[in-house]
């Protein structure tokens, strides 16, 4: 592995990842949902950085493709857990969580299977956008969870400006974190299944006769 910058950002999106349940274990709500926020901001900036750095700086290594994705999965795979125990068990939200991790489940599981042709399921853009938008859903999600714990401890005072659409400002950002967890659950299909279809020549029986 070569200490590039690069490959630092995804060492520590890969290191950020076990910090979500550690933040509400240490960390008194609702900061720990405000912390969550922040780290998950920049998971996704950096996500897009360390690529671009990558590609500009002609640094791109075997480490860093092996790794971004890791720690992609990682972060979100366990940032999907927390967010749905501390959502009550929302089922419009365990829907689209169980397609995420379904999928990356799956697409795993396909690449172990290749062995030397998984390199036919390599990360394509759209699953960059993917990622993306996961990241981006989550840390609304946990600003919704962050300003409910909140509110439920101090009430509104006379005279705080309301939202004529929605009972609370939680409402708002749970109502579009649900939205976009939902587009990034469908983004997140397409995926899997455009890596199962370049993977099925290779799942038949007959194949390599």
């Amino acid at each position: 592995m070569r200490w590039t910058l690069p490959n630092i950002l995804t060492l520590l999106r890969l290191a950020a990842a076990p910090l979500v349940p550690l933040m509400f274990l240490f960390l008194s709500r609702p900061f720990a949902d405000f912390a969550a926020l922040v780290l998950f901001l920049v998971a996704a900036i950096t996500d897009w950085f360390d690529g671009y750095l990558a590609r500009l700086w002609g640094q791109e290594s075997r480490f860093g493709a092996a790794m971004d994705p890791i720690a992609d999965k990682a972060m979100v795979i366990i940032a999907v857990v927390v967010i749905t125990g501390y959502s009550g068990m929302n089922p419009w939200l365990i829907l689209p969580a169980t397609i995420i991790l379904f999928r990356e489940v799956f697409v795993a599981g396909l690449r172990e299977f290749l062995g030397d042709q998984s390199r036919l399921l390599k990360v394509t853009k759209l699953a960059k956008w993917k990622t993306t938008a996961q990241m981006v859903a989550i840390a609304v999600l946990f600003l919704g969870t962050g300003l409910k714990y909140y509110e439920v401890g101090h009430p509104p005072l006379v005279g705080e400006p309301r939202l004529p659409w929605s009972s609370s400002w939680s409402d708002l950002a749970t109502q579009l974190g649900l939205l976009l967890i939902w587009i990034a659950a469908v983004l997140t299909a397409i995926t899997g299944w455009d890596y199962f279809d370049k993977a099925r020549p290779y799942l038949r029986d007959d194949h390599g006769r």
